[in-house]
């Protein structure tokens, strides 16, 4: 999503990609421990195995299928064909896979969305609230550090983006589809997308400050 993000505010896609690669890697060693830590906070129990599995499908496996393919594809087909016909075919796919999911995920928990609209409105108001003050005070140091505009306006929409299809796999494992935390993470993708697309706009109406 963050790649889908940076393509449309028009920024630095070796950028982009450099610093999803360093979150993604982030992710792999601290995303268990910072979950088991919050987990502990509540009280909860932590379930090391769940968080693992949903570490290894939805950040190692992409992680390591990525860079196997790339080196496979480069292989046989050239790196001039790798980057001028595989990336723009592979471009429109990630977006209709993106609305696949999104469509997906709504689907399980319409109903909750439609019959009770106000408990959605108090999840959302401070995802809402996190999204934007995370991206300003981003994009203000970006400003303050003196980066141009093709970098300033991913590194800003990075840090405010959210890895809620990760936070969707583990809810889900952890407390079931049904759950509290499930509903909470599908409000959180439901927040994001147009909050995300209102911050990209930001992103191209401010351009002209770097």
């Amino acid at each position: 999503m963050v790649l889908v993000w940076g393509f449309l505010a028009k920024g630095n896609d070796g950028h982009t990609l450099v610093m999803v690669a360093i979150n993604s890697l982030t992710m792999l060693f601290l995303y268990g421990p910072l979950g088991g830590f919050l987990l502990g906070v509540g009280k909860l129990p932590v379930p090391w195995q769940a968080l693992l599995l949903s570490i290894s499908i939805y950040v190692a496996l992409p992680l390591v299928a990525g860079y196997f393919s790339r080196k496979w594809i480069i292989k046989a087909k050239g790196e001039k064909w790798f980057k001028e016909n595989f990336l723009h075919l592979l471009t429109p796919v990630s977006i209709i896979a993106l609305l696949f999911t999104l469509i997906l995920l709504f689907s399980f928990k319409g109903e909750i969305i439609l019959t009770k609209p106000l408990t959605i409105l108090w999840i959302a108001i401070p995802l809402f609230i996190q999204t934007n003050l995370i991206f300003f005070l981003t994009y203000g140091l970006a400003k303050l550090l003196k980066l141009n505009y093709e970098d300033a306006a991913p590194s800003a929409l990075i840090g405010a983006s959210n890895h809620f299809e990760v936070a969707i796999a583990t809810a889900v494992m952890i407390f079931g589809l049904s759950s509290g935390a499930a509903l909470a993470t599908v409000v959180g993708v439901l927040i994001e997308v147009p909050v995300m697309l209102m911050l990209v706009s930001v992103c191209k109406k401010t351009r002209n400050f770097f």
